[in-house]
């Protein structure tokens, strides 16, 4: 059973962006709630029609918290994709199937992320909060995992140490400069200052960036998502039923989320193939999410890439075809992701490096409005875009939407 266009977005939400930690003292169930409301609003859609959860990002979003605040009267599907922000896209694909296999009508995936949130850890002393960050926390109290114990005394402990590990081979191998970096840095700030939404509307220079510190060599400051917090939600229904709602339906031609196993350790000790070990990881997902929606690298119109560190952007742009391995340096500095006069469009939203960082939602967010013909920087004509979720460790994943013809 193919799910091709068979399912659509019909509304979409989310709260006001905050720079980590500002979205208090409100808690991450309301945002989630206030986002969940705006989507179904939205779509002009009741709340108390729905009855499916795909969530992803483990336990940002509770089902039963969200049912029970919301009044939700009766959950027939609630599942999540396993993993983080690599999961985003891959949630579209698990919502379509909840609609499809019959298990629910009215799907919505969210994310709500707040920065100085704690979690309850364990000690032989008993529970305690602990406060969650990204920067990773070296194992502390819960001890050592073999994996940290491999690549702790390199100093690779946190997700920018890896991804620049990633970077630098890129560059020894095909010559990738930081230029290249900058420069989707930069295109990406352009793209974020014409957005009320966006936490960062100054504009960004070359001499900017290079007078930006260093936080994992060849990654400056800039090279890094943002910190911050907020909640996004989309409200998945039939393609029948959305076309009979408020606003344009966008179709799911194609929804994924896995990678291959010998990738996997991009994220911990690179163990990498030789071949693929300067990528993002992601040519097992394009191919197939191309061959789901029945489409190919020149149909896209623009492309919302997952954009935790820059260099990922630019090998994600070789893992999806839109230019040959080890080209994207060149790629990028020929203006070929500029809004709006690039051949292919990337982030027109600002993406995680300077509108917000929300684990990929965001993304999901601007393919709908630019499907919608709504967007602020809106792509002339956009019929098809591809909205990705990682680099990270299993899944990653990806998902092709369309414009309802």
């Amino acid at each position: 059973m193919t799910l091709r266009d068979k399912v659509a977005i019909a509304g979409i939400g989310s709260t006001p962006y905050y720079k980590r930690g500002q979205s208090v003292p409100q808690t991450m169930v309301e945002m989630a709630g206030k986002a969940t409301l705006a989507a179904f609003d939205d779509a002009g859609l009741s709340l108390d029609e729905l009855d499916g959860f795909a969530l992803y990002c483990g336990p940002s979003v509770d089902p039963a918290a969200m049912a029970t605040q919301l009044g939700i009267p009766d959950i027939g599907f609630a599942a999540s994709v396993t993993g983080g922000g690599g999961g985003s896209a891959g949630s579209l694909g698990l919502g379509a199937a909840a609609i499809v296999s019959g298990q629910a009508d009215v799907v919505v995936s969210l994310v709500t992320l707040q920065q100085t949130a704690h979690r309850l850890g364990g000690t032989s002393s008993g529970p305690r909060e602990v406060p969650v960050g990204r920067g990773g926390e070296g194992g502390g109290e819960a001890g050592v995992s073999p994996d940290l114990a491999f690549t702790g005394p390199a100093g690779i402990i946190a997700p920018g140490h890896n991804f620049a590990m990633i970077a630098n081979r890129h560059m020894y191998e095909y010559g990738t400069t930081r230029e290249h970096f900058a420069e989707i840095c930069i295109a990406q700030r352009d793209n974020a200052i014409r957005r009320p939404t966006s936490l960062m509307r100054t504009p960004l220079t070359m001499d900017d960036y290079f007078a930006a510190r260093m936080i994992c060599e060849p990654m400056c400051l800039f090279d890094c998502c943002l910190e911050s917090d907020g909640a996004a939600a989309v409200v998945m229904v039939s393609a029948e039923r959305a076309r009979d709602l408020k606003q344009p339906a966008v179709l799911i031609s194609g929804a994924t989320g896995g990678g291959r196993g010998d990738h996997a350790s991009l994220h911990t000790y690179f163990q990498m193939p030789a071949e693929s070990f300067a990528s993002a990881g992601n040519r097992s997902v394009a191919r197939r999410v191309y061959e789901m929606a029945g489409v190919g690298p020149s149909d896209i119109d623009v492309a919302l890439l997952y954009d935790h560190f820059s260099p990922m952007v630019l090998m994600q742009l070789e893992d999806y075809g839109f230019c040959p391995v080890g080209e994207g340096g060149p790629f990028v500095a020929d203006g070929h992701i500029r809004w709006p006069d690039g051949s292919l469009p990337v982030n027109t939203h600002g993406g995680h490096l300077s509108e917000g960082y929300l684990l990929g939602m965001t993304h999901v967010l601007e393919a709908v409005e630019q499907l919608r013909g709504t967007a602020i920087n809106q792509v002339k004509d956009a019929g098809v875009a591809l909205v990705t979720g990682g680099p990270s460790a299993i899944p990653m994943s990806a998902a092709i939407l369309r414009r309802d013809s």
